[in-house]
């Protein structure tokens, strides 16, 4: 019996899912289909009960993330840790809520060969970086934010919710523009580079040239200039499509408890980049 899945979101626009979430199921053998749903904010609740409860399951992006959360019947204890989901599962009459996007980063990472150890640093800190973040945190290792000047305030709260969720987390941050020292993994989290101002980093190729490896959370394009240039030093270098779609992967162990072969993920992110640059 065929399932069917959506993503969910307002606006949708050229979203990468449904190319990811078919190949995925094609790799795993299951039959089902998978489309895009444009739900604005005032007919979520309406369309939750009648047409999101009639599929298996469905993914979330802005601005529902936190929007759908009350209307769940049950959360994922990640998800209810982050306030946020991005994944659904409807299944013996019951909507349950996960998020799909912490477990996405450390498979990435991991599948880059990015050991998350010595002195880490990550750029920004918005939603992707605080996701990161408490990745890094629960691992037990510690990290640094590294933000512009007006960003200060933020990352001073951020530092303050991150130990008192974690108490023996270690995190501080510092100004983007003051970098100094070795770092051994810098990850970005910042927009600065994406599509269409691919020329922009984040920080001076001075900085990026003393980085051990780094991990950039933009997708498109597929190579940031980052990327380029710690690659151009000698580094290891990962750009933000793998994350996408290993958070994707996620989704389906959520669903069907599919598992997928490393070399079937890597050809699938290359490929959905090709699908992205042809658009």
């Amino acid at each position: 019996m065929s399932k069917h899945y959506a993503v969910i979101g307002h606006p949708i626009g050229h979203t990468m899912s449904p190319y990811i979430h078919q190949r995925l199921f094609a790799l795993a053998g299951v039959d089902a289909d998978y489309r895009a749903m444009d739900i604005a904010p005032a007919d979520l609740e309406c369309a939750f009960h009648q047409t999101l409860s009639g599929l298996d399951g469905y993914n979330i992006t802005i601005p529902h993330k936190q929007r759908i959360i009350p209307l769940l019947d049950e959360l994922d204890s990640k998800a209810e840790m982050y306030g946020s989901v991005n994944t659904v599962r409807n299944q013996g009459g019951k909507a349950k809520g996960f998020t799909t996007d912490p477990d996405g980063f450390i498979k990435a990472v991991e599948a880059a060969g990015i050991e998350l150890d010595g002195r880490i640093m990550i750029l920004g800190c918005g939603g992707v970086a605080r996701t990161m973040a408490y990745e890094i945190a629960l691992r037990g290792k510690p990290f640094e934010f590294a933000v512009r000047r007006e960003s200060v305030g933020k990352a001073g709260l951020i530092c303050l919710e991150i130990t008192r969720k974690i108490p023996d987390a270690q995190v501080s941050f510092g100004l983007m523009d003051q970098i100094i020292g070795t770092v051994d993994v810098l990850i970005n989290a910042t927009p600065v580079g994406m599509y269409p101002d691919c020329d922009a980093q984040p920080i001076h190729n001075c900085a990026v040239g003393r980085c051990g490896s780094v991990f950039d959370a933009i997708y498109n394009p597929y190579e940031t200039a980052l990327v380029k240039r710690a690659k151009a030093n000698g580094a290891k270098a990962e750009g933000g499509m793998s994350m996408l779609v290993w958070q994707a992967v996620v989704a389906h162990e959520h669903w069907d408890g599919s598992v997928y072969d490393k070399a079937d993920i890597d050809r699938l992110c290359a490929d959905a980049a090709a699908q992205m640059a042809g658009r």
